[in-house]
């Protein structure tokens, strides 16, 4: 599919999303520090970090909400500084979402499809149906489950190509968390590009094709999920029946045990190749291999500093 801005024209091939050496300082603190990356159209880019690690205030930066104290961010090629042009392409849910009071769901959601780059009706009706939202409610009378809800439908069924999530399911409960991941691929499917920041790492996990993990201002990673765990250990378990296979001396191989029962544990780091190859030259009836989780590759990010 090809996407299209909201004046009905083709998208490039340039960045959705564009950080060239972004740095946000307040006095001695550094929020960001030089990120530099580019989010390509059509992915689902998962932005993970905990709090205070300086998400948001990257979003605000790549958004234009925030002036950069160096380096530059771009939407589709617009400096994030032009506000007025670069907001034509993208719609953008906030961590904390604040509704008119006085106006009901229906019509916030008019107000949106007025003032932003269109609306798919039609879309809208139906996400409104899946997300379980009464839109004939006032938003004071909104928690904030249902205050997300509102965004939420309101950025999917909008026709811009960017789709800018912070925290999107904050408040949300695990049959809604369902509807949103669907909501996210049927973006994808639609050539549209989601930038999503979250500390929920399931979540990233089940949508996103790349991950890029902050951790005090600066990304410490960015590669694709399964280049991720790649780069993390594997936990391995061995079963044979002849004598233990060695392998002290095989590339990337780790922590060796054995369990006296024919069976040998050990960790595995990068290409599996070598490890197998060891192996082929014992009895081995079963082999098992666990990859890490998102989450165990992130705690290997943070568990030391946290005291893990």
């Amino acid at each position: 599919m090809t996407v299209v801005d909201a004046k009905g024209s083709p998208v490039t091939d340039v960045p959705a999303l564009r950080a060239s050496g972004l740095t946000k300082r307040y006095g001695r603190l550094t929020a960001v520090d030089a990120l530099t990356l580019d989010v390509p159209p059509g992915e689902v880019f998962g932005f993970l970090g905990p709090n205070g690690a300086g998400k948001s205030t990257t979003i605000r930066l790549l958004l234009g909400l925030a002036r950069p104290t160096a380096g530059r961010a771009e939407v589709f090629g617009v400096d994030a500084a032009d506000v007025t042009r670069a907001h034509r392409r993208v719609a953008y849910v906030p961590a904390d979402v604040a509704l008119w009071p006085h106006l009901t769901g229906a019509e916030i959601l008019h107000l949106q499809e007025r003032t932003g780059p269109g609306t798919d009706r039609a879309y809208r009706d139906e996400l409104v149906e899946r997300f379980a939202l009464d839109p004939s409610k006032p938003a004071r009378t909104y928690s904030t489950g249902n205050r997300q809800k509102v965004a939420l439908v309101a950025a999917f069924a909008t026709r811009a190509p960017l789709l800018v999530l912070d925290e999107p399911t904050s408040g949300l409960d695990p049959l809604m968390e369902r509807e949103f991941r669907a909501a996210v691929r049927a973006a994808r499917d639609r050539g549209r590009t989601v930038f999503l920041s979250s500390h929920q790492l399931a979540e990233v996990e089940a949508v996103c094709d790349r991950v890029g993990i902050l951790r005090a201002g600066r990304l410490a990673e960015v590669a694709a999920i399964s280049r991720l765990r790649s780069l993390h250990r594997a936990e391995v378990t061995v079963t044979h029946t002849g004598p233990a296979p060695d392998l002290s001396t095989v590339p990337g191989v780790d922590g060796v045990s054995s369990a006296g029962d024919g069976q040998l544990r050990f960790t595995l780091t990068g290409p599996p190749a070598p490890a197998l190859r060891a192996l082929a030259a014992a009895d081995v009836t079963a082999l098992a291999v666990r990859e890490p989780s998102l989450e165990e590759i992130f705690l290997d990010y943070y568990g030391s500093e946290n005291g893990r």
